[in-house]
């Protein structure tokens, strides 16, 4: 009996110096990381980072973080982030944000992103390379404005889900956003069609992206893996009675260019164009001729509601059927 309680006692010293020592070196970890940025010549500031959660997690609350990269324009603060990761190994672990905005930049772009209940999940793979297993992000109701405080978007919920595949540089990526709510130029056309709800019904995608490069810690410290092959399984937008799905494969080159081909299916597409046109976001000169070109297509499918056509990416331009109709966008990480 004397050896056990000896044994438990011994036990519960090693576990304690072990929280300690690591709980040590994990804020020192934060504390250098922040610093390493500031000699790229980033912006990377805090007010305090405190550890709790003995003993068997590390919760670290980190007060006022803000991140800015010069080489991009792009920045982000907010009034706090938790991590919550298990003591054993930090590699698993919950971000929390704080409820409250957070402050967007990019360029010349200001923004507020509001968000309830916004947590993010990371899971990395043991070793040097700290590779990404999986990363998610859910949120309660968020909200999306610009630097004058007019909503951009907003949503009821958020979840994003990005998971490694058996392929290093693959990965399987969905993004669902009940409840969404479009910004103004959007909402621009619900008043031209008063028969729309609000809110989309639905609003999801799914797809695997192959980058040349794996996710891993090189993606924060030196550059940020690039797409090179996009396969689109399935993009659906359901807004009433009008429905948009895609699905595709892209392959994208060094510049971010594509080349490829998506499927593309919609529902009652005439009342899309009338909406645009009543917007404003069509030029009523181009309305004419816009839906001479897309009944023809509509009729090759034999159901003139429902238009299915292909959007061709060749060189640098993005085309509907055969008709080009803008160059095609640059698909590059910053």
């Amino acid at each position: 009996m004397r050896r056990l309680v000896w044994a438990v006692i011994l036990l519960g010293s090693l576990t304690s110096i072990w929280w300690v020592v690591a709980a040590k070196l994990w804020s020192q970890s934060l504390s250098h990381w922040f610093d390493h940025q500031r000699n790229r010549g980033w912006l990377a500031e805090y007010t305090s980072l405190d550890t709790t959660g003995f003993p068997t997690r590390h919760v670290t609350r980190i007060a006022a973080p803000a991140l800015a990269d010069p080489g991009t324009g792009a920045a982000w603060q907010a009034e706090a982030l938790t991590l919550d990761s298990p003591a054993i190994w930090p590699g698993d672990l919950r971000v929390h944000f704080a409820d409250g905005p957070q402050r967007l930049a990019w360029l010349d772009r200001r923004a507020a992103l509001q968000t309830t209940d916004m947590v993010a999940q990371l899971s990395l793979r043991p070793g040097t390379s700290l590779s990404l297993r999986a990363l998610g992000l859910t949120s309660g109701p968020w909200a999306l404005s610009d630097d004058q405080g007019v909503a951009a978007m907003s949503a009821q919920g958020l979840t994003l889900a990005m998971n490694a595949t058996d392929i290093p540089e693959r990965y399987s990526l969905e993004l669902a956003a009940p409840g969404f709510l479009p910004g103004d130029t959007l909402r621009r056309i619900v008043r031209a069609a008063p028969a729309l709800p609000q809110r989309f019904n639905r609003l999801e995608v799914a797809a695997d992206v192959t980058f040349d490069t794996p996710w891993d810690r090189r993606a924060l410290e030196h550059r940020r893996p690039q797409p090179r092959i996009l396969h689109l399984r399935r993009a659906d937008a359901w807004w009433g009675n009008l429905r948009v799905s895609a699905a595709g494969k892209l392959d994208i080159d060094a510049a971010g260019i594509p080349t490829g081909t998506l499927e593309l299916r919609a529902e009652n597409w005439r009342d899309m164009l009338r909406m645009a046109e009543q917007s404003g976001a069509l030029p009523a000169s181009a309305a004419g001729s816009a839906e001479r070109l897309l009944s023809f297509l509509a009729g090759l499918g034999g159901a003139p509601d429902i238009l299915e056509a292909q959007i061709n990416f060749r060189g640098g331009v993005m085309a509907l059927g055969p008709i080009p109709i803008a160059p095609a966008p640059r698909l590059i990480l910053r």
